[in-house]
C-alpha cells in the first residue's frame, strides 16, 4: 500500500508541470510522428497496403508505435536536470518509496502518450481513415504497456549515463534501429531475409504487427497475442530492473 500510496504523491508532483503547460507536452511530443504522417503519408497515396488495403490504414497504427517510442524513450531527459541539480538525491533520502519515485514519472509519461495517441487517432479519422473503437481502445492499452517498458529503461540509462550528451548519444543508437528495424513505415516482409530475421529480434516490429491488426478491428489474429506477450515481457523485464536498481541507489 505504501508503494501505491507513494506512488500516486509523485505522479502528482511529476503532473503539476505538464497540467500548467499542457499544450507543450502534448504537442511537442508528437512532432515526430505527425511529420511523417503528413510529410510522408501522401507518398503512399495510391499505393496498396500489403494486403490491399487502403495504405493509411497500415501506415497510422505504425505512426503511432513511433509515437509511443519517441514518447517514453526519451522521457530520461527530464531526470537529468533533477540529477544534476541534486533534487533527485534528496528525493532518494526522503520517507517514501523509491520504487514509487521511478513509477509515479513512468505513470506520467504513460498518461501523456495516452493523450498524445487519442489525438492522433481523432486527426487521423478526421481524415477518413477508418478507426475501429474497441481495437482502437485495445491498441492504447498495447501502447501503454510498451510506454512502460521504454520509459523505465530510459529513465534507468539516464541515472546509468548521468551526462546529457552521453545519454544522447547512447539513446540515437538504440533508437535508430528499433524504429528502422520495425517496419513503421515500410513493410519488413519486402526486406531482405537477413534484414527481416533481424526486425523479428526487435520487440517493437511485434507490438506495431498487433498494432495494425487491431486498429483494423482484427481481434483473433495470432500476431496481437505476440505483440501483447513482448510487450508484456518488455514492461515486466523493465519494471524488476527498475525496482531493483532503485533500491540498491545511494542517497
Amino acid at each position: 500500500m505504501k508503494v501505491l500510496r507513494d506512488t500516486g504523491i509523485m505522479f502528482q508532483r511529476q503532473m503539476a508541470p505538464t497540467l500548467r503547460n499542457p499544450l507543450f507536452f502534448l504537442v511537442f511530443g508528437m512532432m515526430q510522428p505527425v511529420l511523417y504522417l503528413v510529410l510522408f503519408g501522401p507518398l503512399l497515396s495510391g499505393m496498396p497496403g500489403p494486403l490491399g488495403a487502403d495504405p493509411m490504414q497500415w501506415f497510422v497504427p505504425g505512426m503511432l508505435c513511433m509515437l509511443a517510442v519517441f514518447a517514453t524513450a526519451f522521457a530520461g531527459f527530464g531526470l537529468l536536470p533533477e540529477m544534476q541539480a541534486g533534487v533527485h538525491e534528496r528525493l532518494l533520502a526522503a520517507p517514501v518509496s523509491r520504487v514509487a519515485l521511478l513509477l509515479g514519472r513512468v505513470l506520467r509519461d504513460v498518461l501523456v502518450l495516452i493523450a498524445q495517441a487519442l489525438v492522433v487517432i481523432a486527426g487521423a479519422a478526421a481524415f477518413g481513415v477508418q478507426v475501429s473503437i474497441p481495437g482502437a481502445l485495445a491498441g492504447l492499452l498495447l501502447l501503454a504497456v510498451l510506454g512502460v517498458g521504454l520509459g523505465t529503461l530510459s529513465y534507468l540509462l539516464a541515472m546509468a549515463l548521468k551526462v546529457p550528451f552521453k545519454f544522447s548519444g547512447a539513446l540515437q543508437a538504440v533508437i535508430m534501429p528499433l524504429i528502422l528495424l520495425s517496419g513503421v513505415m515500410l513493410p519488413m516482409d519486402l526486406a531482405p531475409g537477413w534484414l527481416y530475421a533481424l526486425s523479428r529480434i526487435n520487440p517493437v516490429s511485434h507490438v506495431v504487427d498487433a498494432e495494425r491488426a487491431l486498429f483494423n478491428g482484427g481481434f483473433a489474429v495470432s500476431e496481437i497475442g505476440l505483440g501483447a506477450g513482448v510487450a508484456v515481457a518488455v514492461a515486466a523485464l523493465a519494471l524488476a530492473l527498475g525496482a531493483r536498481s532503485m533500491r540498491r541507489l545511494n542517497a
